[in-house]
């Protein structure tokens, strides 16, 4: 599942007119990046919840078969989910009894996903990075293959994580975030993770747009010579 419903206020006024998924890095959309990506990695079928100019976004990706991918939508349009709301809605779309992957639209990354690393004692995996620089803490600890609530906090949830349907047993229909759900698992012992020290960049800003850009434009250059 790709989380695409936000409203991007902090990149306003470029997602005034476009849903901040088709935000663009170097001539391709955050979206279509992940569709790419998704489809190269042998994934075969992608929900995409929609918020703030939902239609935008299936005008541009369609069925998905361009990416060789089936994509299925779970409209939110007016009444945005958040990110626990929005993923307990789509439950039915994403396949009954089995894991599935969430991934934030709004971030680029080179992170393969790998369905190895989640352990069967586990209800949810988290990929984390390194806290970036405009960060003072971060989000968790990681001990071992646990996540953990720590005061140093020194990892940053990456906005790739992998879920068992039972994570949200005791969700009920509405708008909530996965954050407090997240520390409970992290608490209770049932989250596990994973450090990801590979390249990887949330854009919610035009100053880290900006940033992403100019590490891709440098890459590719490199890549070319």
């Amino acid at each position: 599942m790709l989380l695409a419903a936000g409203r991007g206020e902090r990149l306003r006024p470029l997602t005034d007119d476009i849903p901040k998924a088709l935000v663009e890095v170097n001539g391709v959309s955050l979206l279509e990046r992940h569709l790419t990506r998704l489809g190269d990695s042998g994934v075969r079928t992608v929900v995409i919840n929609l918020g703030w100019l939902g239609d935008r976004i299936v005008e541009r990706i369609g069925s998905g078969s361009r990416y060789g991918l089936q994509v299925v939508y779970s409209p939110e349009y007016e009444n945005i989910l958040e990110t626990g709301g929005g993923i307990y809605r789509a439950l039915p779309l994403l396949g009954a009894g089995k894991s599935f992957w969430v991934i934030n639209a709004d971030i680029v990354c080179d992170y393969e996903l790998n369905e190895s690393s989640m352990p069967e004692t586990s209800l949810a995996h988290l990929v984390l990075v390194p806290n970036p620089d405009y960060r003072e803490r971060g989000d968790f600890d990681l001990v071992g293959s646990q996540v953990a609530n720590t005061a140093s906090a020194p990892l940053t949830f990456s906005g790739i994580a992998r879920y068992r349907p039972e994570f949200f047993a005791d969700c009920e229909t509405g708008r909530f975030s996965i954050a407090p759900l997240l520390r409970q698992a992290a608490d209770s012992g049932n989250l596990s993770g994973e450090l990801y020290e590979g390249y990887w960049a949330d854009v919610g800003t035009p100053s880290r747009l900006a940033t992403a850009e100019g590490f891709l434009k440098t890459r590719s250059q490199s890549a070319a010579k």
